[in-house]
């Protein structure tokens, strides 16, 4: 068991706002303020995002086109993403503030607000997403992967896996024969909107591919054609 915080990973949030405006505005501040941030400027959109998972703030605003904010938390918590979700609204009666935090919102902030206090508010729901316990080690094979610290024991060997190599062992070994595609690999790790060339996937994929050969691991990585990738335990 560990505990991991804030500052040991890369913190990533999606704004899903549809006043382009406001939007590059708070882009533009949370960027200088060292954080990774993807945008929508729709519900859908925003969704199909946010059911990613990767990440680990969601500022979402309620009046969006094509699909209603709330309709969006709510669809979200019945598919179980937990990731915290800051509505940012104008609509500011107790109500609406209500209704929101009923909807599953973890916290409310109305417009007109203050950069500093939106600021203060994505720490505060960081730091609850990220200070948790979390089990985080993993056995498949003949190996025992710990996620957190990128350590991949087997037949008493330690071997170090880099963070991307690390996040793409933990998705597969998730995904347990499935075909993970190229792209979900991409959005799960790189996140949308990233200047990170797709092509990544396959020069990380090599490099832990070779790792795991030193090993009698029990597991292999197969490429399916013009589909993905798919870990398997081999006996």
């Amino acid at each position: 068991m560990q505990i991991i915080k804030q500052g040991d990973i890369e913190m990533k949030i999606l704004l899903i706002e549809d006043e382009i405006r406001l939007c590059e505005a708070l882009v533009y501040t949370l960027k200088k303020n060292n954080y990774i941030v993807d945008t929508a400027f729709d519900g859908i959109t925003g969704q199909q995002m946010a059911e990613t998972g990767v990440y680990n703030v969601i500022i979402l605003d309620r009046m969006l086109p094509r699909k209603e904010g709330l309709e969006v938390l709510i669809d979200l918590r019945h598919q179980g993403i937990a990731t915290p979700v800051l509505i940012l609204t104008a609509k500011d009666s107790i109500k609406n503030r209500i209704e929101g935090l009923d909807s599953g919102a973890d916290d409310y902030l109305t417009k007109p607000f203050s950069k500093s206090e939106l600021l203060a508010r994505i720490r505060a729901l960081a730091r609850r997403q990220t200070e948790i316990i979390v089990n985080e080690k993993l056995n498949i094979g003949k190996i025992n992967f710990d996620s957190t610290k990128g350590e991949i024991k087997a037949n008493g060997n330690t071997l170090k896996l880099t963070s991307k190599e690390s996040q793409i062992l933990e998705i597969l070994i998730k995904n347990k024969n499935l075909v993970v595609s190229k792209e979900q690999l991409f959005e799960r790790i790189w996140g949308f909107q990233s200047d990170v060339e797709l092509n990544n996937i396959e020069v990380y994929l090599s490099y832990l591919r070779k790792k795991l050969s030193k090993f009698d691991c029990g597991i292999v990585i197969e490429t399916i054609r013009a589909r993905g990738y798919c870990l398997k335990e081999v006996f």
